[in-house]
Protein backbone atom coordinates (compact mmCIF):
# COMPACT_ATOMS: atom_id res chain seq x y z
CA UNK A 1 0.00 0.00 0.00
CA UNK A 2 2.65 2.00 0.94
CA UNK A 3 4.61 2.06 -2.65
CA UNK A 4 1.27 2.24 -4.33
CA UNK A 5 0.43 5.74 -2.82
CA UNK A 6 4.56 6.77 -3.21
CA UNK A 7 3.81 5.91 -6.94
CA UNK A 8 0.46 7.42 -7.09
CA UNK A 9 1.48 10.90 -5.26
CA UNK A 10 4.77 11.19 -7.09
CA UNK A 11 3.26 10.74 -11.05
CA UNK A 12 0.29 13.19 -9.86
CA UNK A 13 2.98 15.82 -8.97
CA UNK A 14 5.09 15.64 -11.88
CA UNK A 15 1.91 16.11 -14.07
CA UNK A 16 0.72 18.79 -11.60
CA UNK A 17 3.77 20.34 -11.67
CA UNK A 18 3.83 20.86 -16.00
CA UNK A 19 0.44 21.93 -15.99
CA UNK A 20 1.55 24.74 -13.33
CA UNK A 21 4.09 25.58 -15.97
CA UNK A 22 1.95 25.22 -18.66
CA UNK A 23 -1.47 27.41 -17.04
CA UNK A 24 1.46 30.12 -16.57
CA UNK A 25 2.67 30.63 -19.64
CA UNK A 26 -0.14 30.87 -21.60
CA UNK A 27 -2.33 32.70 -18.44
CA UNK A 28 -5.00 30.30 -18.27
CA UNK A 29 -7.58 30.16 -15.67
CA UNK A 30 -10.35 26.96 -15.53
CA UNK A 31 -13.74 26.92 -13.14
CA UNK A 32 -15.47 24.07 -13.52
CA UNK A 33 -18.85 23.90 -11.92
CA UNK A 34 -21.14 21.57 -11.08
CA UNK A 35 -24.86 22.50 -10.04
CA UNK A 36 -25.80 20.24 -6.92
CA UNK A 37 -28.94 22.16 -5.46
CA UNK A 38 -31.01 25.57 -6.79
CA UNK A 39 -33.00 26.85 -3.51
CA UNK A 40 -35.23 29.78 -3.21
CA UNK A 41 -32.54 31.63 -6.00
CA UNK A 42 -29.83 30.46 -4.14
CA UNK A 43 -27.59 28.03 -5.86
CA UNK A 44 -24.83 24.89 -4.42
CA UNK A 45 -22.56 24.74 -6.80
CA UNK A 46 -19.13 22.41 -6.56
CA UNK A 47 -16.74 24.08 -8.17
CA UNK A 48 -12.55 23.51 -8.88
CA UNK A 49 -10.74 26.34 -9.49
CA UNK A 50 -7.71 25.19 -11.94
CA UNK A 51 -5.00 27.34 -12.46
CA UNK A 52 -0.79 28.26 -11.71
CA UNK A 53 -1.07 28.41 -8.46
CA UNK A 54 -3.56 25.18 -7.58
CA UNK A 55 -1.71 23.22 -9.51
CA UNK A 56 1.92 24.13 -8.12
CA UNK A 57 0.76 23.79 -4.56
CA UNK A 58 -0.92 20.48 -5.26
CA UNK A 59 2.45 19.42 -7.07
CA UNK A 60 4.49 20.20 -3.76
CA UNK A 61 2.13 19.03 -1.38
CA UNK A 62 1.71 15.44 -3.45
CA UNK A 63 5.44 15.48 -3.78
CA UNK A 64 6.40 16.10 -0.16
CA UNK A 65 3.11 13.19 0.46
CA UNK A 66 4.99 11.08 -1.42
CA UNK A 67 8.25 11.07 0.24
CA UNK A 68 6.92 11.29 3.51
CA UNK A 69 4.78 8.05 3.16
CA UNK A 70 8.06 6.12 1.50
CA UNK A 71 9.67 7.49 4.65
CA UNK A 72 7.05 5.78 6.73
CA UNK A 73 7.53 2.09 5.20
CA UNK A 74 10.56 2.35 7.67
CA UNK A 75 9.88 4.91 10.52
CA UNK A 76 6.07 3.00 11.15
CA UNK A 77 7.73 -0.42 10.69
CA UNK A 78 6.15 -2.90 13.16
CA UNK A 79 3.31 -0.95 13.50
CA UNK A 80 0.26 -3.00 13.62
CA UNK A 81 -1.99 -0.53 11.90
CA UNK A 82 0.42 0.87 9.16
CA UNK A 83 -2.29 0.55 6.49
CA UNK A 84 -4.26 2.72 8.73
CA UNK A 85 -1.86 5.12 9.30
CA UNK A 86 -1.21 5.45 5.39
CA UNK A 87 -4.96 5.78 4.71
CA UNK A 88 -5.29 8.67 6.78
CA UNK A 89 -2.03 10.59 5.59
CA UNK A 90 -4.26 9.69 2.08
CA UNK A 91 -7.31 11.06 3.82
CA UNK A 92 -5.34 14.08 4.91
CA UNK A 93 -4.16 14.78 1.43
CA UNK A 94 -7.20 14.45 -0.17
CA UNK A 95 -8.55 17.28 2.31
CA UNK A 96 -5.96 19.46 1.22
CA UNK A 97 -6.07 18.85 -2.18
CA UNK A 98 -10.16 19.62 -2.00
CA UNK A 99 -9.13 23.20 -0.37
CA UNK A 100 -6.98 24.03 -2.86
CA UNK A 101 -9.07 23.82 -5.85
CA UNK A 102 -11.89 25.02 -4.22
CA UNK A 103 -13.23 28.83 -5.15
CA UNK A 104 -16.32 27.87 -3.09
CA UNK A 105 -16.58 28.11 0.48
CA UNK A 106 -18.95 25.08 0.76
CA UNK A 107 -16.34 22.85 -0.54
CA UNK A 108 -13.60 25.10 1.41
CA UNK A 109 -15.46 24.05 4.71
CA UNK A 110 -15.92 20.38 3.64
CA UNK A 111 -11.41 20.46 2.84
CA UNK A 112 -11.27 22.38 6.03
CA UNK A 113 -13.42 20.25 8.30
CA UNK A 114 -11.45 16.84 6.65
CA UNK A 115 -7.63 18.41 7.85
CA UNK A 116 -9.02 19.10 11.30
CA UNK A 117 -10.90 15.74 11.95
CA UNK A 118 -7.60 13.82 10.45
CA UNK A 119 -5.16 15.45 11.72
CA UNK A 120 -7.18 15.10 15.42
CA UNK A 121 -7.23 11.31 14.00
CA UNK A 122 -3.54 11.58 13.54
CA UNK A 123 -2.38 13.36 16.76
CA UNK A 124 -3.91 10.89 18.91
CA UNK A 125 -2.15 7.63 16.74
CA UNK A 126 -0.22 6.49 20.02
CA UNK A 127 -3.30 6.42 22.56
CA UNK A 128 -2.24 7.71 25.81
CA UNK A 129 -3.50 10.46 28.40
CA UNK A 130 -1.16 13.10 26.53
CA UNK A 131 -1.65 12.67 23.27
CA UNK A 132 -5.21 13.02 23.50
CA UNK A 133 -5.08 15.86 25.58
CA UNK A 134 -2.88 17.26 22.47
CA UNK A 135 -5.66 16.15 20.09
CA UNK A 136 -8.45 17.70 21.63
CA UNK A 137 -6.75 21.26 22.18
CA UNK A 138 -5.90 20.83 18.30
CA UNK A 139 -9.24 20.27 17.36
CA UNK A 140 -10.89 22.21 19.34
CA UNK A 141 -9.06 25.17 18.70
CA UNK A 142 -9.64 24.85 14.81
CA UNK A 143 -13.82 24.75 15.43
CA UNK A 144 -12.90 28.34 16.21
CA UNK A 145 -12.00 28.99 12.65
CA UNK A 146 -14.66 26.40 11.74
CA UNK A 147 -17.71 28.27 13.12
CA UNK A 148 -16.14 31.56 11.95
CA UNK A 149 -16.21 29.51 8.09
CA UNK A 150 -19.49 28.92 8.34
CA UNK A 151 -20.69 32.32 9.33
CA UNK A 152 -19.03 33.71 6.50
CA UNK A 153 -20.56 30.88 4.37
CA UNK A 154 -24.16 32.09 6.18
CA UNK A 155 -23.99 35.50 5.22
CA UNK A 156 -22.53 34.95 1.36
CA UNK A 157 -26.49 33.34 1.01
CA UNK A 158 -27.28 37.44 0.39
CA UNK A 159 -25.08 37.05 -2.65
CA UNK A 160 -27.24 34.50 -4.24
CA UNK A 161 -23.75 32.02 -4.43
CA UNK A 162 -21.33 30.47 -1.97
CA UNK A 163 -18.42 31.24 -5.13
CA UNK A 164 -15.90 33.59 -3.00
CA UNK A 165 -14.26 34.28 -6.55
CA UNK A 166 -17.22 35.62 -8.17
CA UNK A 167 -17.56 38.86 -5.73
CA UNK A 168 -14.10 39.63 -4.64
CA UNK A 169 -14.69 43.50 -6.82
CA UNK A 170 -17.62 43.90 -4.23
CA UNK A 171 -15.40 43.43 -0.81
CA UNK A 172 -13.94 46.87 -0.26
CA UNK A 173 -17.23 48.67 -0.67
CA UNK A 174 -19.49 45.71 0.89
CA UNK A 175 -20.16 45.82 4.83
CA UNK A 176 -21.08 42.35 4.37
CA UNK A 177 -17.93 41.79 1.85
CA UNK A 178 -15.63 42.95 4.83
CA UNK A 179 -17.69 41.23 7.56
CA UNK A 180 -17.05 37.98 5.89
CA UNK A 181 -13.46 38.70 5.46
CA UNK A 182 -13.05 39.45 9.19
CA UNK A 183 -14.38 36.19 9.23
CA UNK A 184 -12.10 34.40 7.25
CA UNK A 185 -8.98 35.76 8.96
CA UNK A 186 -10.27 34.37 11.82
CA UNK A 187 -10.63 30.94 10.55
CA UNK A 188 -6.98 31.35 9.29
CA UNK A 189 -5.45 32.48 12.06
CA UNK A 190 -7.00 29.47 14.15
CA UNK A 191 -5.57 26.98 11.67
CA UNK A 192 -2.18 29.28 11.04
CA UNK A 193 -2.06 28.93 14.99
CA UNK A 194 -1.20 32.40 14.99
CA UNK A 195 -1.81 34.48 18.59
CA UNK A 196 -4.11 34.08 20.85
CA UNK A 197 -4.23 30.22 19.16
CA UNK A 198 -0.94 29.20 19.03
CA UNK A 199 -0.70 26.62 22.06
CA UNK A 200 -2.38 23.88 19.85
CA UNK A 201 0.68 23.64 17.25
CA UNK A 202 3.55 22.33 19.62
CA UNK A 203 0.88 20.10 21.10
CA UNK A 204 0.16 18.60 18.18
CA UNK A 205 3.74 17.26 17.95
CA UNK A 206 2.15 14.06 19.89
CA UNK A 207 1.60 12.74 16.41
CA UNK A 208 3.99 10.70 14.56
CA UNK A 209 7.17 12.47 13.48
CA UNK A 210 6.00 11.99 9.68
CA UNK A 211 2.85 13.05 10.42
CA UNK A 212 4.56 16.34 11.99
CA UNK A 213 6.63 16.70 8.50
CA UNK A 214 3.36 17.05 6.59
CA UNK A 215 1.36 18.98 8.56
CA UNK A 216 4.27 21.42 9.49
CA UNK A 217 5.56 21.98 5.76
CA UNK A 218 2.76 21.56 3.35
CA UNK A 219 -1.02 21.17 4.64
CA UNK A 220 -2.95 21.62 7.81
CA UNK A 221 -0.60 25.25 9.07
CA UNK A 222 -0.65 26.56 5.34
CA UNK A 223 -4.22 25.34 4.85
CA UNK A 224 -4.83 29.06 6.89
CA UNK A 225 -1.85 31.15 4.58
CA UNK A 226 -3.02 30.05 1.44
CA UNK A 227 -6.99 30.92 2.33
CA UNK A 228 -5.76 34.59 2.97
CA UNK A 229 -3.86 34.40 -0.45
CA UNK A 230 -6.85 33.42 -2.41
CA UNK A 231 -8.36 36.19 -0.65
CA UNK A 232 -6.12 38.92 -0.36
CA UNK A 233 -7.87 41.15 -2.59
CA UNK A 234 -10.46 42.24 -0.30
CA UNK A 235 -8.71 43.35 2.67
CA UNK A 236 -9.36 46.73 4.34
CA UNK A 237 -6.60 48.51 5.82
CA UNK A 238 -7.75 48.20 9.37
CA UNK A 239 -7.87 44.20 8.54
CA UNK A 240 -3.97 44.22 7.23
CA UNK A 241 -2.96 46.24 10.18
CA UNK A 242 -3.97 43.76 12.61
CA UNK A 243 -2.73 41.00 10.33
CA UNK A 244 0.74 43.03 10.41
CA UNK A 245 0.78 43.34 14.16
CA UNK A 246 -0.39 39.70 14.75
CA UNK A 247 2.15 38.35 12.61
CA UNK A 248 5.13 39.86 13.52
CA UNK A 249 4.42 39.30 17.35
CA UNK A 250 3.63 35.35 16.68
CA UNK A 251 7.20 35.51 14.67
CA UNK A 252 8.72 37.56 18.18
CA UNK A 253 6.77 34.96 20.56
CA UNK A 254 7.43 31.50 18.44
CA UNK A 255 11.33 32.50 18.11
CA UNK A 256 11.82 33.46 21.90
CA UNK A 257 10.32 30.42 22.65
CA UNK A 258 12.81 28.19 20.13
CA UNK A 259 15.80 29.92 22.18
CA UNK A 260 14.41 28.07 25.22
CA UNK A 261 13.05 24.88 24.16
CA UNK A 262 14.93 21.75 25.09
CA UNK A 263 11.93 19.10 22.94
CA UNK A 264 13.37 18.58 19.38
CA UNK A 265 10.39 18.44 17.66
CA UNK A 266 8.72 21.57 19.43
CA UNK A 267 11.78 23.53 18.67
CA UNK A 268 11.13 23.10 14.86
CA UNK A 269 7.15 23.28 15.21
CA UNK A 270 8.09 26.80 16.55
CA UNK A 271 9.92 27.11 14.09
CA UNK A 272 7.20 26.56 11.84
CA UNK A 273 5.28 29.17 13.76
CA UNK A 274 7.98 31.98 13.13
CA UNK A 275 7.39 31.29 8.94
CA UNK A 276 4.04 31.60 9.57
CA UNK A 277 3.93 34.56 11.17
CA UNK A 278 6.53 35.62 9.03
CA UNK A 279 4.27 34.83 5.81
CA UNK A 280 1.39 36.49 7.71
CA UNK A 281 2.89 39.71 8.12
CA UNK A 282 4.05 39.64 4.15
CA UNK A 283 0.49 38.84 3.32
CA UNK A 284 -1.04 41.94 5.45
CA UNK A 285 2.00 44.79 3.57
CA UNK A 286 0.38 43.16 0.45
CA UNK A 287 2.63 41.18 -1.46
CA UNK A 288 0.23 37.66 -1.86
CA UNK A 289 2.92 36.08 -4.96
CA UNK A 290 5.90 36.93 -2.18
CA UNK A 291 4.33 35.05 0.48
CA UNK A 292 3.19 31.98 -1.71
CA UNK A 293 6.71 31.91 -2.78
CA UNK A 294 8.21 31.46 0.52
CA UNK A 295 5.33 29.14 1.33
CA UNK A 296 6.79 26.42 -1.09
CA UNK A 297 9.94 26.84 -0.37
CA UNK A 298 9.29 26.36 3.80
CA UNK A 299 7.41 23.24 3.02
CA UNK A 300 10.44 22.11 1.14
CA UNK A 301 12.52 22.64 3.79
CA UNK A 302 10.46 22.29 6.58
CA UNK A 303 9.48 18.51 5.85
CA UNK A 304 13.54 18.15 5.49
CA UNK A 305 13.78 19.26 9.04
CA UNK A 306 11.24 16.62 10.24
CA UNK A 307 12.16 13.96 8.48
CA UNK A 308 15.77 14.27 9.67
CA UNK A 309 14.25 15.03 13.44
CA UNK A 310 12.35 12.15 12.90
CA UNK A 311 15.52 9.34 12.19
CA UNK A 312 17.38 11.15 15.07
CA UNK A 313 14.45 10.15 17.32
CA UNK A 314 14.00 6.84 15.84
CA UNK A 315 17.92 6.14 16.22
CA UNK A 316 17.92 7.57 20.51
CA UNK A 317 14.67 5.35 21.09
CA UNK A 318 12.16 7.88 20.90
CA UNK A 319 14.06 10.64 23.40
CA UNK A 320 13.26 13.42 22.00
CA UNK A 321 15.39 16.07 24.63
CA UNK A 322 18.28 17.70 23.11
CA UNK A 323 20.17 17.82 26.44
CA UNK A 324 20.72 14.47 25.96
CA UNK A 325 22.15 14.09 22.59
CA UNK A 326 25.51 15.57 21.10
CA UNK A 327 27.84 14.15 18.17
CA UNK A 328 25.42 12.39 16.34
CA UNK A 329 27.19 13.99 13.23
CA UNK A 330 30.49 11.57 14.17
CA UNK A 331 27.26 8.33 13.89
CA UNK A 332 24.83 9.77 11.52
CA UNK A 333 26.96 11.84 9.02
CA UNK A 334 24.14 11.87 6.19
CA UNK A 335 21.62 12.66 8.46
CA UNK A 336 23.34 15.62 9.56
CA UNK A 337 23.97 16.88 6.55
CA UNK A 338 20.67 16.92 5.27
CA UNK A 339 19.58 18.47 9.02
CA UNK A 340 22.61 21.45 8.25
CA UNK A 341 21.63 22.30 5.05
CA UNK A 342 17.86 22.67 6.18
CA UNK A 343 18.80 24.85 8.75
CA UNK A 344 20.61 27.12 6.40
CA UNK A 345 18.13 27.09 4.09
CA UNK A 346 15.50 28.06 6.85
CA UNK A 347 18.16 30.72 8.29
CA UNK A 348 18.25 32.45 4.81
CA UNK A 349 21.56 31.73 4.08
CA UNK A 350 22.92 33.10 0.91
CA UNK A 351 21.76 30.34 -2.18
CA UNK A 352 20.14 27.85 -0.27
CA UNK A 353 15.97 28.39 -1.63
CA UNK A 354 15.12 29.98 2.05
CA UNK A 355 17.27 32.68 0.98
CA UNK A 356 15.38 33.67 -2.09
CA UNK A 357 12.31 33.94 -0.99
CA UNK A 358 13.64 35.21 2.76
CA UNK A 359 15.51 37.71 1.87
CA UNK A 360 12.93 39.38 -0.71
CA UNK A 361 10.41 39.86 1.94
CA UNK A 362 12.76 41.34 4.00
CA UNK A 363 13.83 43.60 1.33
CA UNK A 364 10.41 44.28 0.27
CA UNK A 365 9.58 45.37 3.66
CA UNK A 366 12.40 47.67 3.97
CA UNK A 367 10.83 49.30 0.93
CA UNK A 368 7.26 50.05 2.75
CA UNK A 369 6.66 53.16 4.64
CA UNK A 370 6.49 50.90 8.25
CA UNK A 371 7.46 52.68 11.99
CA UNK A 372 10.52 51.52 13.20
CA UNK A 373 9.02 49.03 15.85
CA UNK A 374 7.72 46.15 12.92
CA UNK A 375 10.84 47.04 11.12
CA UNK A 376 13.45 46.07 13.99
CA UNK A 377 10.79 43.08 14.78
CA UNK A 378 10.78 41.33 11.62
CA UNK A 379 14.88 42.00 11.91
CA UNK A 380 14.85 40.52 15.57
CA UNK A 381 12.25 37.72 14.59
CA UNK A 382 15.27 36.53 11.87
CA UNK A 383 18.37 37.10 13.88
CA UNK A 384 16.07 34.72 15.97
CA UNK A 385 15.63 31.86 13.80
CA UNK A 386 19.57 31.47 13.44
CA UNK A 387 19.95 31.81 16.65
CA UNK A 388 17.57 28.80 17.49
CA UNK A 389 18.80 26.68 15.29
CA UNK A 390 22.71 27.42 15.84
CA UNK A 391 21.70 26.60 19.25
CA UNK A 392 19.89 23.16 17.89
CA UNK A 393 23.13 22.19 15.80
CA UNK A 394 25.08 22.61 18.50
CA UNK A 395 23.30 20.13 21.11
CA UNK A 396 22.14 17.74 18.29
CA UNK A 397 25.96 17.97 16.38
CA UNK A 398 29.09 19.88 17.86
CA UNK A 399 28.22 19.28 21.73
CA UNK A 400 29.63 16.58 23.82
CA UNK A 401 27.92 13.07 23.55
CA UNK A 402 25.67 13.37 26.38
CA UNK A 403 23.80 10.30 25.89
CA UNK A 404 23.70 8.29 28.54
CA UNK A 405 22.34 5.18 27.38
CA UNK A 406 24.82 5.17 24.81
CA UNK A 407 21.96 3.74 22.09
CA UNK A 408 23.45 2.37 18.89
CA UNK A 409 23.26 5.31 16.51
CA UNK A 410 23.99 4.84 12.57
CA UNK A 411 22.80 5.85 9.35
CA UNK A 412 21.43 2.22 8.57
CA UNK A 413 18.01 3.56 8.03
CA UNK A 414 18.17 2.99 3.92
CA UNK A 415 14.58 4.25 3.21
CA UNK A 416 14.40 7.26 5.58
CA UNK A 417 17.55 7.98 3.81
CA UNK A 418 15.93 7.73 0.45
CA UNK A 419 13.05 9.63 1.48
CA UNK A 420 14.93 12.36 2.86
CA UNK A 421 17.45 12.24 -0.34
CA UNK A 422 14.68 13.23 -2.85
CA UNK A 423 13.94 16.27 -1.03
CA UNK A 424 17.63 17.51 -0.75
CA UNK A 425 17.88 18.43 -4.32
CA UNK A 426 14.69 20.66 -4.15
CA UNK A 427 15.99 22.21 -0.93
CA UNK A 428 18.87 23.50 -2.22
CA UNK A 429 17.49 24.58 -6.17
CA UNK A 430 14.27 24.79 -5.97
CA UNK A 431 14.30 28.56 -4.35
CA UNK A 432 16.18 30.07 -7.53
CA UNK A 433 14.07 27.88 -9.83
CA UNK A 434 10.49 29.14 -8.23
CA UNK A 435 12.27 32.25 -8.33
CA UNK A 436 12.49 32.37 -11.78
CA UNK A 437 8.76 30.91 -12.37
CA UNK A 438 6.76 32.96 -10.06
CA UNK A 439 7.81 36.36 -10.81
CA UNK A 440 7.65 36.40 -14.97
CA UNK A 441 9.15 40.50 -14.06
CA UNK A 442 11.90 40.07 -11.47
CA UNK A 443 12.21 42.10 -8.35
CA UNK A 444 14.84 44.50 -8.15
CA UNK A 445 15.04 46.21 -4.95
CA UNK A 446 17.40 48.72 -4.96
CA UNK A 447 18.78 50.03 -1.06
CA UNK A 448 21.36 51.56 0.49
CA UNK A 449 24.82 49.12 1.54
CA UNK A 450 23.63 48.98 5.37
CA UNK A 451 20.01 48.16 4.48
CA UNK A 452 21.18 45.61 2.24
CA UNK A 453 23.38 43.60 4.68
CA UNK A 454 21.20 44.20 7.75
CA UNK A 455 19.30 40.59 6.99
CA UNK A 456 23.43 39.11 7.05
CA UNK A 457 24.48 41.11 10.08
CA UNK A 458 21.17 40.13 11.83
CA UNK A 459 21.73 36.52 10.49
CA UNK A 460 25.59 36.80 12.14
CA UNK A 461 24.52 38.08 15.17
CA UNK A 462 22.20 35.24 15.98
CA UNK A 463 24.32 32.41 14.99
CA UNK A 464 26.87 33.87 17.35
CA UNK A 465 24.31 34.49 20.27
CA UNK A 466 22.97 30.77 19.61
CA UNK A 467 26.43 29.38 19.96
CA UNK A 468 27.06 31.16 22.94
CA UNK A 469 24.71 30.53 25.18
CA UNK A 470 24.59 26.88 23.83
CA UNK A 471 28.09 26.70 25.45
CA UNK A 472 26.40 26.47 28.91
CA UNK A 473 27.60 23.15 31.24
CA UNK A 474 25.87 21.66 34.56
CA UNK A 475 28.34 23.73 37.02
CA UNK A 476 27.86 27.10 35.12
CA UNK A 477 25.77 29.73 36.89
CA UNK A 478 22.87 30.59 34.87
CA UNK A 479 21.76 34.08 34.95
CA UNK A 480 18.39 33.36 33.87
CA UNK A 481 17.78 31.79 37.54
CA UNK A 482 17.86 34.87 38.58
CA UNK A 483 14.92 35.98 36.60
CA UNK A 484 12.99 32.54 37.01
CA UNK A 485 9.37 34.02 36.45
CA UNK A 486 10.52 36.03 33.28
CA UNK A 487 12.38 32.80 31.71
CA UNK A 488 8.93 30.36 32.61
CA UNK A 489 7.18 33.14 30.84
CA UNK A 490 8.85 33.47 27.80
CA UNK A 491 9.56 29.67 27.73
CA UNK A 492 6.36 28.67 27.86
CA UNK A 493 4.97 30.48 24.99
CA UNK A 494 3.68 33.99 26.94
CA UNK A 495 1.37 30.97 29.00
CA UNK A 496 -0.73 29.92 26.11
CA UNK A 497 -0.83 26.46 26.51
CA UNK A 498 -2.28 27.07 30.16
CA UNK A 499 -4.80 30.04 28.85
CA UNK A 500 -5.66 27.60 26.40
CA UNK A 501 -6.35 24.73 29.00
CA UNK A 502 -6.57 25.61 32.62
CA UNK A 503 -8.73 29.01 31.45
CA UNK A 504 -11.24 27.18 29.11
CA UNK A 505 -11.34 23.37 31.84
CA UNK A 506 -11.27 25.23 35.28
CA UNK A 507 -12.78 27.88 35.83
CA UNK A 508 -16.40 27.37 34.03
CA UNK A 509 -16.11 23.88 36.22
CA UNK A 510 -15.60 26.09 39.21
CA UNK A 511 -18.20 28.10 38.42
CA UNK A 512 -20.54 25.32 37.72
CA UNK A 513 -20.33 24.23 41.21
CA UNK A 514 -20.89 27.83 42.49
CA UNK A 515 -24.10 27.75 39.85
CA UNK A 516 -25.49 24.51 41.25
CA UNK A 517 -25.39 25.96 44.85
CA UNK A 518 -27.49 28.80 43.97
CA UNK A 519 -29.67 27.54 41.44
CA UNK A 520 -30.57 23.80 43.34
CA UNK A 521 -32.51 22.90 40.38
CA UNK A 522 -34.97 25.00 39.53
CA UNK A 523 -34.27 25.69 36.28
CA UNK A 524 -34.31 22.05 35.66
CA UNK A 525 -37.90 22.10 37.11
CA UNK A 526 -39.07 25.26 35.07
CA UNK A 527 -36.70 24.27 31.80
CA UNK A 528 -36.45 20.69 30.81
CA UNK A 529 -38.94 18.79 33.10
CA UNK A 530 -41.90 21.31 32.91
CA UNK A 531 -41.41 21.29 28.95
CA UNK A 532 -41.51 17.67 28.91
CA UNK A 533 -44.29 17.42 30.41
CA UNK A 534 -46.37 20.57 28.05
CA UNK A 535 -45.39 19.62 24.88
CA UNK A 536 -47.92 16.32 24.33
CA UNK A 537 -50.87 19.25 25.35
CA UNK A 538 -49.48 21.62 23.19
CA UNK A 539 -49.25 18.87 20.02
CA UNK A 540 -52.95 17.74 20.87
CA UNK A 541 -54.01 21.59 20.32
CA UNK A 542 -52.01 21.99 17.48
CA UNK A 543 -53.29 18.68 15.97
CA UNK A 544 -57.00 19.84 15.95
CA UNK A 545 -55.73 22.97 14.64
CA UNK A 546 -54.10 21.27 11.33
CA UNK A 547 -57.31 19.37 10.92
CA UNK A 548 -58.09 22.05 8.76
CA UNK A 549 -61.76 22.11 10.40
CA UNK A 550 -63.87 25.60 8.56
CA UNK A 551 -65.23 26.26 12.32
CA UNK A 552 -61.63 26.64 13.70
CA UNK A 553 -60.38 28.81 10.52
CA UNK A 554 -63.64 31.21 11.19
CA UNK A 555 -62.77 31.14 15.09
CA UNK A 556 -59.68 32.34 14.26
CA UNK A 557 -60.08 35.01 12.07
CA UNK A 558 -63.23 36.27 14.85
CA UNK A 559 -59.74 35.95 17.20
CA UNK A 560 -57.62 37.88 15.08
CA UNK A 561 -60.42 40.38 14.51
CA UNK A 562 -60.82 40.90 17.96
CA UNK A 563 -57.21 41.41 18.39
CA UNK A 564 -56.98 44.33 16.03
CA UNK A 565 -60.40 46.15 17.16
CA UNK A 566 -58.38 46.25 20.90
CA UNK A 567 -55.10 47.15 19.55
CA UNK A 568 -56.70 49.67 17.38
CA UNK A 569 -58.67 51.40 20.18
CA UNK A 570 -55.65 51.17 22.40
Amino acid sequence: MCLFFFLLFLIFSMLFFICSIYFMIYELVIILEFNILTLSSCSMVMSVLLDWMSFLFMSFVLFISSMVIFYSMEYMHGDLNINRFILLVVMFVLSMMLLIISPNLISILLGWDGLGLVSYCLVIYYQNVKSFNAGMLTVLTNRIGDVALLMSIVWLMNFGSFNYVNYLDLYKNSFIMQLISWMVVLTAFTKSAQIPFSSWLPAAMAAPTPVSSLVHSSTLVTAGVYLLIRFNFCFSMELKFIMLFIGCFTMFMSGVGACFEFDLKKIIALSTLSQLGLMMSILAIGDYSLAFFHLLTHALFKALLFMCAGNIIHNFMNCQDIRYMGSVSKFMPLTCIFLNISNMSLCGLPFLSGFYSKDLIVEFMSMQNLNFFIYIIFYISIGLTVCYSMRLSYYLMFGNYNNLTLTNLNDSGYIMLKGMSGLILLVIFMGSVLNWLIFISPYFICLPLIMKLMALIFIGLGGWIGLEVSKFALNYNLKMKNYYLLSMFLSNMWNMPLLSTVLINYLPLKSGHLYLMIDQSWVEFYGGKSLKKYLPYLSNFFQIVFKNHLKIYFLMMVFWLMMLIIIYYI
